[in-house]
């Protein structure tokens, strides 16, 4: 059987220190589980920029796109690149040139304490998130009109296409139907974005008609926000825009432990062969990097997706139930209620696996 390649981004700050540790993972799983991975170190980020200007080769770039079947990213972002030029290279070089269209977030909760909201569990926070990932306002149009003037003028225009909607929302319908969820949420502002939005709620309601046994639900997204914080138990799939799915998925983040506990998946949903981006969604955190501070079960449970969607069974319901054990254990970092630094917890998690 011939090994997946995997390729490794680390890229800037924490992301170092977690693809660090999530390689010390995969090692000790290819031993005990049999996960044969080709892994493929990229050097790539901040540092390499800095030293002599690159940021996302062109042969790197066509090898990932014909020979990769994941890449995992660490973070991107430094301030000795103000203008993160890097970061924008190779996030929208990765995102938008390999049409990974379905950003997916899990937002669950592994134990009780780590659900900020008063007379809510565990059992309360469990939902996943399918946010559009190449079209909306991040797709970076528009322009300024005399900048810097009192009269300056500046616009981002936000872009919805019939057949990015419409694979975005079917996407999450398929996610539904295969693990046995009865809703889906889609949020929007069609009431006050009447021509974009109003496009995302025409085409949701059209495309649930071919999902009989899945109840469509409508609702706007500022609700939404509301609602997650006043009792996240009825949504069990939600799906929406760029933007919003940006917004709310950080705020699902606080709901599961922070951002220390959300990994993420960038996939084209409708062709599952083709090359994935997985990404604990953290970010760089330069004031944290390289002080053994991070904490790794982002990367953990992130690696756990990976390899569901490389076909390895069973070993990331394994990962998700042995980070709850450290979060039950206290065998964690600070931002989740341990003492251990980056190291021992990834010590501590593979002594544990086996």
């Amino acid at each position: 059987m011939t090994r997946p390649l995997v390729a490794l981004l680390p890229g800037d700050g924490i992301g170092k220190d977690v693809v660090r540790e999530g390689k010390r993972l995969l090692a000790h799983l290819e031993k005990t589980r049999s996960v044969a991975l080709d892994l493929w170190d990229l050097d790539l980020g901040a540092d390499r920029y800095l030293k002599d200007g690159t940021t996302y080769p062109k042969e790197i770039r066509a090898r990932i796109e014909s020979e990769a079947k994941a890449v995992l990213l660490g973070a991107l972002g430094d301030p000795r690149v103000p203008g993160l030029e890097h970061a924008r290279d190779i996030l929208f070089g990765l995102r938008f040139g390999l049409d990974l269209y379905a950003n997916v977030r899990p937002v669950k909760a592994l134990d009780d304490r780590l659900v900020p909201l008063k007379g809510k569990g565990a059992k309360d926070v469990d939902f996943v998130v399918f946010r559009e990932n190449t079209e909306g306002i991040y797709v970076g149009m528009g322009g300024q009109f005399k900048r810097g003037t009192a009269d300056e003028i500046a616009i981002n225009e936000d872009v919805n296409t019939r057949k990015g909607v419409e694979r975005l929302i079917r996407a999450g319908f398929e996610y539904a139907k295969k693990n046995g969820k009865k809703t889906v949420h889609m949020a929007d502002k069609s009431n006050a974005m009447k021509h974009a939005h109003e496009l995302w709620y025409r085409a949701f309601f059209e495309i649930a008609k071919e999902y009989p046994g899945i109840e469509p639900k409508h609702v706007y997204v500022d609700a939404l926000c509301l609602y997650l914080v006043q009792d996240p138990s009825p949504f069990e799939v939600v799906v929406t825009c760029n933007l919003f799915g940006d917004i709310v998925t950080d705020l699902g983040a606080g709901l599961q432990g922070g951002l220390g506990m959300a990994g993420s998946a960038n996939i084209h949903a409708s062709d599952p062969s083709r090359v994935a981006l997985f990404e604990p969604v953290h970010g760089s955190a330069p004031p944290l990097a390289g002080k053994d501070l991070a904490n790794p079960f982002a990367c953990f449970l992130t690696i756990g997706m990976m390899l569901t969607h490389l076909g390895f069974e069973n070993v990331e319901q394994d990962i998700e139930a042995l980070v709850g054990r450290g979060i039950r254990e206290r065998k964690c970092t600070r931002d989740v209620g341990g003492e251990l630094g980056t190291k021992a917890v990834t010590d501590w998690f593979i002594d544990a696996f086996r």
